[in-house]
C-alpha cells in the first residue's frame, strides 16, 4: 500500500468514526498504535491523519487520554483566528454587545437600529447591480449548516454540481455528506477556471448547480480575471443552472477593482451568494449568510430554527451599517498583505527550490507546490503544534487531486518561530524526497 493511499484510508476511516460520533456514537477515537495495527499502516501515517483533522477542527487531543471527535458548534472549523488580525474588531463587537445589553434593561429606550439582515441586504446592494431585500438574506450558525439547508430547500441533494477546483474543504465536506456528484473544474495554466472544460461539462452532464468564487479563489488565493467572469456568465445564460457564488474569502483581497465580482455578470434570478462573517471577525463569529430570492429558502431556514444570539446580531448590524467593519477591513488587508510577504520571503530563504509558489492576491494562506513532488503527510506531522499550519492539498479535492500541494498558514507573530517551523517543514520534505 503506497504512502498516499494509506494516508487517505486512515483519514477517511477517521472521518466515518467522527460522523458516527456526531450522530450520538462514541466520541473517543482509536489510539495511534491501535489504528496503526488495525489498518496496517505506519504510526507516522496515522499521526499525519490525526494532525490534519485537528487542524480542521474535527478532533481534539487530551493529554494521557487520546483523541476525541469534536462535536457541537465548534466541530469542523479550522483554526485560522490567529492568522487574522481581528482582535480590535472583536473588542469593539463585545463593547457593542455590552452597551446593547444595558439598553435592553431600559424598555423605554428600546434597542432600535438596523437588523443584521437589513444591514447585509444594504451592503450587497451597494456592492453590485443586484437589488437585495432583507427577506432575501438568510442567516445560519455556520457555512456547513446553511449550505446543507440550501441543498435541501432547492431539492438538489444527490444532483451533479460543478465546483471550481481546488475548492474550500468546508464546502466539499457538505457536498459529500449530501451525496452530491461533484464535478471539479480545474484551473488553466494562468490560474483561471478552465472555460473549455466548463463548456463541455455543462453540455454533457446534468449539472444543477455551479459553485464558483466571487473573485478570490480559495485556497490558491488568485483573483479571477473579469474576462473569465464574463465567459462564465455567458455559458450560464445557456443552461438552467443555479450559480452559488462563494463569497467567503473575497473580503480578504489585498486590492480589488470596482465591480470585479462574478455576480455582476449573471442573471440574478439564478444567483445565490454564500458569505460568512468569520473571514472578518474570526472563529468567534462563524455566522454564515445566504442571499437568494427563491421562496423555498426562507421556509427551509425557518424550519431549521437556527439559534443566533440577538444581541450579537444587533451589534454586527450596527457595525456594518456604521462602516466600522469596512474601516477595519481596510486595515486588515494591509496587515495580511504584509504578513503574506514575510511568509513568502522566509519560505524562499529557508526552503528554496523545495517549493514553488506565487504571492497570492489575497487571503491568509499560501498555496505551494512541492518541487520535486513530495508526499505531504509527513509535512503535516512535522509542523504539528508549531506556528505554521500545514494542510495537504488533496483535501481540497474529492478526487484526490493536488497531492503535490500544501496550504501554509502562519498563525504566530514572531518571525523567529516561523523560521523554526519552516526548517522543520524543510527537513520533512527532504526526508520524503530521499525515501522516494
Amino acid at each position: 500500500m503506497g504512502r498516499e493511499f494509506a494516508y487517505q484510508v486512515v483519514y477517511r476511516y477517521l472521518v466515518a468514526l467522527i460522523d458516527e460520533a456526531e450522530r450520538g456514537g462514541q466520541p473517543r477515537l482509536p489510539s495511534l498504535r491501535a489504528l496503526s495495527r488495525r489498518l496496517g499502516v505506519s504510526l507516522a501515517t496515522v499521526q499525519a491523519a490525526y494532525s490534519l483533522l485537528e487542524h480542521e477542527g474535527r478532533v481534539h487531543s487530551v493529554p494521557k487520554s487520546g483523541y476525541f471527535a469534536q462535536v457541537g458548534p465548534q466541530a469542523g472549523r479550522a483554526d485560522v483566528a490567529q492568522a487574522l488580525p481581528a482582535q480590535p474588531l472583536l473588542r469593539a463587537l463585545f463593547a457593542h454587545e455590552r452597551r446593547l445589553g444595558r439598553l435592553r434593561t431600559q424598555p423605554a429606550r428600546g434597542l432600535g437600529g438596523p437588523r443584521l439582515r437589513d444591514a447585509l441586504a444594504e451592503r450587497y446592494t451597494r456592492a453590485s447591480r443586484q437589488y437585495w431585500r432583507p427577506e432575501d438574506v438568510h442567516l445560519g450558525p455556520d457555512v456547513q449548516a446553511l449550505l446543507e439547508t440550501l441543498l435541501l430547500a432547492l431539492g438538489l441533494r444527490g444532483c451533479a454540481v460543478v465546483v471550481a477546483s481546488p475548492c474550500c474543504w468546508r464546502i466539499l465536506r457538505v457536498l459529500q455528506r449530501c451525496d452530491m456528484r461533484v464535478l471539479e473544474l480545474p484551473l488553466d495554466s494562468g490560474g483561471s477556471p478552465d472555460i473549455g472544460s466548463l463548456s463541455t461539462l455543462l453540455g454533457c452532464e446534468p449539472v444543477r448547480m455551479m459553485i464558483m468564487p466571487s473573485c478570490l479563489g480559495f485556497p490558491a488565493g488568485r483573483l479571477m480575471p473579469q474576462h473569465a467572469q464574463q465567459q462564465i456568465a455567458e455559458l450560464l445564460a445557456l443552461h438552467p443552472v443555479w450559480l452559488l457564488e462563494n463569497d467567503l474569502d473575497s473580503e480578504l483581497c489585498f486590492s480589488l477593482p470596482v465591480g470585479a465580482r462574478l455576480r455582476d455578470w449573471v442573471d440574478p434570478r439564478r444567483l445565490l451568494v454564500l458569505g460568512s462573517l468569520e473571514a472578518t471577525l474570526g472563529a468567534e463569529v462563524p455566522y454564515a449568510y445566504l442571499l437568494g430570492c427563491h421562496p423555498a429558502l426562507a421556509d427551509a431556514v425557518s424550519q431549521r430554527a437556527f439559534q443566533l444570539a440577538p444581541l450579537r446580531q444587533q451589534a454586527l448590524a450596527q457595525m456594518i451599517s456604521s462602516g466600522e467593519i469596512d474601516q477595519h477591513l481596510g486595515r486588515m488587508r494591509g496587515v495580511l498583505q504584509g504578513r503574506m510577504a514575510q511568509l513568502c520571503q522566509h519560505l524562499r530563504a529557508v526552503l528554496g527550490a523545495q517549493v514553488a509558489f506565487d504571492m497570492p492576491d489575497g487571503g491568509y494562506a499560501l498555496w505551494v507546490r512541492l518541487s520535486p513532488e513530495s508526499v505531504g503527510a509527513r509535512a503535516v506531522a512535522a509542523t504539528a503544534g508549531s506556528v505554521l499550519q500545514v494542510l495537504t492539498g488533496e483535501q481540497f479535492s474529492v478526487h484526490g487531486r493536488y497531492r503535490q500541494f500544501l496550504l501554509l498558514t502562519w498563525l504566530g507573530e514572531q518571525p523567529g518561530t516561523l523560521i523554526e517551523a519552516l526548517q522543520r517543514l524543510g527537513l520533512a520534505l527532504a526526508v520524503d524526497t530521499v525515501r522516494r
